[in-house]
């Protein structure tokens, strides 16, 4: 299959027109019957550049229309906020509209109640041997891999495979993938508003007055919730080892997933609302791209080389500089990913 690209130029939001046109140019990997997970991200608490509901409705309706029986699903995180538990993110998810009765179809947290439905799955790269994703694979015959592409502070970009690494890890596989760095603090641009030690899901900040903000790296977790959330950019990544093996880690991640769901997955890219963070990151979220599409497709990694060369890299640069975003395709094909 080809990587196609529907338009959304002329037309008034939400795109569903759009979407419905590239759901048509599809031949459905799944039968009458078969339960289809739908992964996508419904947005942090306090986020405002996540996708409209709007977009996962008109994917279910499509999949009952090919009599499959369709689910919208994520994980729980590592960091505090709306998605930490499942509760907090069914509530999440409630408040931003993606709910049974608008989507036609139930909404799940593919790990469990208690983030403890979760399966090791082989792996046998670089930097894991197995990597442990929530045990959705039991409850699907099917997969629509749906994600908003976007900015991300330590990917550049964050589209179909961060959708599939991170979003059907665990919290013990995200934590592997985030264990290479900490952050930094520049006391020249710190104020001491304390919204480091408020965000922090470890407890690894502490302010003692009237000093700066000290950061307790064994209890770090390198979820990168502080650096993302203070107003004064005074929070920097450390790398303790290459930046580029949070890239590979990513890419593995992904690749070992894509290993058992491969046969049965299309991938569709919403190149809308393109903003500077991911959609797990409340508050100001500034668009830095126009509108343009969908792009869909049977690999992920094509479709978000493809979905990159449309928008153009620079947009994510310039708010992300000296991110090597270049590995995750390499590496990708150094280790079969992709050919």
């Amino acid at each position: 299959m080809n990587v196609f690209f529907e338009s959304v130029a002329g037309m008034k939001k939400p795109y569903t027109e759009s979407l419905q046109n590239i759901l048509r140019q599809f031949q459905p990997p799944f039968s009458s019957g078969d339960s289809v997970g739908i992964k996508l991200h419904w947005g942090e608490r306090g986020n405002r550049g996540f996708l409209p509901p709007d977009y996962a409705k008109e994917i279910a309706g499509w999949l009952i229309s090919k009599g499959a029986a369709p689910f919208i699903f994520d994980t729980t995180v590592l960091y505090s906020g709306g998605r930490h538990t499942a509760a907090d993110a069914l509530k999440t998810a409630s408040d931003h509209g993606y709910t049974a009765d608008f989507l036609g179809c139930p909404v799940i947290i593919a790990d469990g109640v208690d983030g403890q439905d979760v399966v090791s799955i082989p792996a046998g790269y670089r930097h894991f041997k197995t990597v442990q994703v929530g045990s959705v694979f039991d409850r699907a015959q099917g997969f629509v891999i749906f994600s908003h592409f976007k900015g991300h502070m330590v990917s550049l970009f964050g589209g179909a495979i961060k959708n599939i690494s991170m979003g059907f890890a665990s919290r013990a596989q995200k934590q592997r993938m985030h264990s290479d760095y900490h952050p930094v603090l520049n006391k020249m641009q710190c104020t001491r508003c304390g919204i480091c030690v408020n965000v922090c899901p470890t407890k690894a900040a502490s302010m003692t007055e009237p000093g700066y903000p000290q950061y307790d790296l064994k209890k770090c977790i390198g979820c990168a919730q502080c650096i993302a959330m203070c107003p004064e950019l005074a929070l920097k990544i450390f790398w303790e080892s290459d930046i580029m093996v949070f890239q590979e880690k990513l890419v593995e991640t992904a690749a070992a997933v894509w290993k058992k769901i491969h046969k049965k997955t299309i991938v569709i890219n919403a190149l809308l609302n393109i903003t500077a963070e991911c959609d797990c990151l409340p508050g100001k979220n500034p668009i830095i791209g126009r509108d343009h599409g969908f792009i869909g497709g049977d690999h992920p990694v094509k479709v978000d080389a493809e979905s990159l060369k449309m928008t153009g890299a620079e947009i994510f640069e310039k708010v992300h500089p000296g991110i090597p975003w270049q590995r995750q395709f390499s590496y990708a094909r150094e280790i079969g990913f992709i050919r």
